[in-house]
């Protein structure tokens, strides 16, 4: 049996292990039905939906994204997506095209094919949806360890709402943090929304 989040002690990267433990254990029925039930509840928030929102395309083990990215592409929505860039390491951005516009980006993380707009695109996006580990009601996350969108954050506008997917169980107290971290306005979870600085 693994230990739920609050019994893991240790650094980051113990944090970051057994969260990846965890996602990595779940049933893929669930997994499928938690993904629907997150989209749909971040969609319910958009009742007017923005022109531009960012997202991300999800790797396995990340909460999904493929119905969001689709519903709010057939809605019309702008959608920008991170490409990450072999040379630098901050991530430039494209627009979502649809599903068969998807390619493989570095270290097999998906992107999409379309021609990057550059960093500062991003400003463009009313709602940006960022993924993680874990996420505290106070707005700090726990990420994969890269800084990306510690990086990629500095360009968004200041009025823009960052939500952050997760599972249940991925919400916790408190995470290790550090100044240069960004925090997130909200956090999803299949059963919940929970405002951190909106």
């Amino acid at each position: 049996m693994l230990p739920t989040i609050g019994e893991v002690a240790g650094d980051k990267g113990d944090l970051r292990r057994a969260v990846l433990r965890r996602r990595a254990a779940r049933d893929p029925r669930q997994v499928a039905a938690d993904d629907h039930a997150r989209a749909d509840l971040l969609l319910a928030r958009l009742t007017d939906p923005p022109s531009t929102v960012a997202a991300y395309l999800s790797a396995p083990g990340e909460p999904g994204t493929g119905h969001l990215l689709e519903a709010l592409h057939d809605a019309g929505v702008t959608v920008l997506l991170p490409r990450l860039p072999r040379l630098r390491r901050e991530p430039d951005w494209a627009a979502y095209e649809g599903r068969d516009r998807i390619g493989s980006g570095r270290w097999g993380i998906p992107e999409p094919a379309g021609a990057g707009l550059g960093a500062g695109a991003l400003a463009a996006a009313a709602v940006i949806v960022v993924p993680g580990l874990l996420g505290t009601p106070s707005g700090r996350r726990l990420g994969r360890g890269g800084g990306w969108y510690d990086r990629a954050l500095v360009h968004a506008s200041p009025e823009a709402r960052v939500w952050l997917l997760l599972n249940d169980d991925e919400v916790v107290d408190e995470v290790p943090s550090e100044p240069h971290d960004l925090p997130v306005t909200a956090l999803v979870t299949p059963t919940r929304w929970v405002a951190c600085r909106e």
